[in-house]
Parts: structure tokens; sequence; C-alpha cells
């Protein structure tokens, strides 16, 4: 039934949730995925893509790809089964007890919006109805997702990493145990379409102490590091690259990660791949500042050669010397870095950065 509301819970369970995440080349591969999807399909469809801020297009693409419908949801929008929600540029997107949440928290391994945080909420609500399919994309988002709806009950499904545009997300969690089945691309429509016409294993829903907390960390509105006598982890001596506070050790079904004080959430790929950011930037400034002192001390030297000042002029211009070696070591430094790989080999789950905008032109439409 097209656009029916989702139930809460059915006489017989249903694999009625099917979630998505993508990051690079996973425009194409998602559109391929949704192509084949019938227009009658009995279950809610939901998608993040890594995406840089601004107007996304992947809901037009969507719906001009397939048969269904794909829109960015609002905030507490109900779900309804023969729709696409698309996770809107800078926001992550949950599920709560049958609705979708949109919300502007801490950004996951450096995302937002990110896979991990739809995975989680998905199997934390529906268990064994959740369908989870990781595509395409680098580092190693949505691993801890699909660790967590396999320990749930539900199915997960990693398009084969031999024939990703980008193998990282795949294979780290193909790697992590935490895929049922690994197929090629044009293949998971068809599974899809099998599996939601299947029964799913009765699960009784989770109690709502267990089930409130990380939906309300999810929701930003209670960091599970500062309630009182609950902490995350265990304290590491590591400090958030994004706020530089201090990172507790979080052991998630498996999967180590690392969060911080307001929420931010790193696994140990990004959190590698965000040391070398931070190493690269601390070389650039280290760079311009050197620079900036070698002309600085050029300068002075000059002035004590026009007043007569030759002690001054040695000085300074021997200080200019001495900046501009360090500063063509540093430069060397840089150079070497840019021609070697200072990330986590392909498939270990290293990731995609920042997001990929989507302005791929949308593929002509399909019959209905």
């Amino acid at each position: 039934m097209m656009n029916a509301p989702l139930p809460e819970r059915h006489r017989v369970a249903k694999h009625d949730i099917i979630v998505i995440g993508a990051s690079a080349g996973g425009v194409e591969a998602i559109s391929r995925v949704i192509a084949d999807l019938p227009r009658d399909i009995r279950a809610a469809v939901l998608v993040v893509l890594h995406i840089s801020r601004g107007r996304s297009l992947l809901p037009e693409i969507l719906t001009r790809a397939g048969r269904l419908a794909a829109a960015h949801p609002t905030d507490g929008e109900p779900l309804q089964y023969g729709r696409i929600y698309v996770a809107p540029p800078d926001h992550h997107m949950v599920i709560d007890r049958g609705n979708v949440r949109v919300v502007h928290t801490a950004s996951e391994n450096g995302l937002r919006p990110a896979v991990d945080p739809l995975f989680r909420s998905a199997a934390r609500t529906y268990r064994s109805r959740v369908i989870a399919v990781i595509l395409t994309g680098t580092l190693d988002d949505g691993t801890a997702g699909m660790l967590a709806v396999k320990q749930g009950g539900g199915i997960t499904i990693a398009q084969d990493p031999n024939e990703a545009f980008s193998p990282g997300m795949p294979r780290s969690a193909v790697n992590a145990g935490a895929i049922d089945h690994i197929l090629p691309l044009r293949d998971i429509p068809v599974l899809l379409t099998a599996l939601v016409e299947e029964d799913a294993p009765e699960l009784e829903p989770m109690e709502d102490d267990a089930y409130l907390a990380p939906l309300e960390a999810d929701l930003g509105q209670m960091p599970l590091a500062i309630k009182a006598n609950d902490r995350p982890g265990y304290p590491s001596v590591f400090t958030c690259p994004e706020c530089h506070g201090t990172l507790w050790e979080v052991d998630d079904g498996g999967v180590l990660r690392f969060r911080c004080r307001v929420g931010h959430v790193y696994s140990t790929d990004s959190m590698l791949a965000a040391q070398t950011d931070e190493v690269d930037r601390a070389l650039w400034v280290a760079l311009r500042t050197l620079e900036e002192r070698a002309a600085l001390s050029h300068k002075l030297a000059e002035r004590g050669r026009e007043r007569g000042q030759h002690w001054v002029d040695q000085a300074f211009t021997a200080r200019a010397q001495e900046t501009q070696l360090e500063a063509s070591q540093i430069r060397e430094l840089l150079r070497l870095r840019a021609g070697t790989s200072h990330t986590i080999p392909e498939g270990t789950g290293v990731g995609s950065g920042p997001g990929v905008p989507v302005t791929e032109p949308a593929p002509e439409p399909r019959d209905r």
C-alpha cells in the first residue's frame, strides 16, 4: 500500500524498515538500488549520504530514478510505507518510535549527516524489522550501526567491496563481522524486495530506560558523559579533534569508539584521519609563521643597514637565514607528506572527510 502509515507493531513482524548509508560514489549506487524497488513496497526507506552543507539534490535525483517519492523529512514526521526519507544537509536523521527526527547535534566521525546515528536508532526502535544496507564509501561510518542492527536481530547487507567505487565503508563492515549478505549492486534491490515479504523474528521492544538514554544522546538532549554516575566508557589520553575536550573510550558492540563531553563521536579510523588533518594544519601554520618571521627579520636587517647599524644588520640577517632554513625543512616535510599516504588502507574503514556535494544531474524519469 503506497504511503500507508507504518504500524508500531505487527501481528506478524515484517522487515519494513530499510536504512541505507553511502558516501563517495553513493549517488549512483543509491539511485541504482532505489530504481528497482516496487512502487507498492510495504516498507519505509531511509537514506543517509555524506553530503556537504547547502542544498541537496538527492531527493529529486532519487524520485526521478525510481518509482518512490523521496524528500527531506521534517522533524517529527511520521514514517510511511512507500516513501524515501533523505537526511538533509548538516543534520542527523534518526528514528523515534514511528517518527523521523531531524536534529543538528554533534558530528560523528567528523560528519553530519552520518550513517551510524540512523542505523543505531533503527536497531533500537525496530530491532528485527530492520534491513540495513551499506554501500560505497571511504572511512568506516556505518560499521558500528551495522553491528547494532545485526545484534538487534535485523538483516545487514553490504555492496561487494570489489565493485564499489570506494570500498572502505562496505569492507570495514564486512571485516567487523557485521554483514549477513555481500552482494553486487544489481542484486541488492532484488533481495530487499524479497525480504520485505518475509516474516521477521518477533522480539520484545527495548525497556524504556535502555531505549530513552541513547535516544536522548542522539537527539542532543543529554550527552552521555555528563550524566551523574553514568560514564560513557573510560577516559582516554586523547582530545576531541573538534572541540579539544577529553575523549572517552567506548566499546560500542565490539567497535572501539571515542566520545567527548558534548557528543562528538569518532571511530578509530576517523580519529586517525582527523589527527592527520590536525598535523597538516599545524605544519602549514608553522610554515606561514616561519616565513613571516623571516620576512620581518629581513626588514629589520635592511633598516639596520640604512641606519649604519651593521651589528643589527648582521644579527637579523643571520636570524632570517636560520628561519628560512627551518621553513624549508617544514616545506620539504609537507612535500613528502603529500607524496605518501597518511590514511588507513582502504577496507579498514577510513572515511570520506567532510562529505561530497550532490551535484550530479538527475537521470531521466522512469515509467511509473
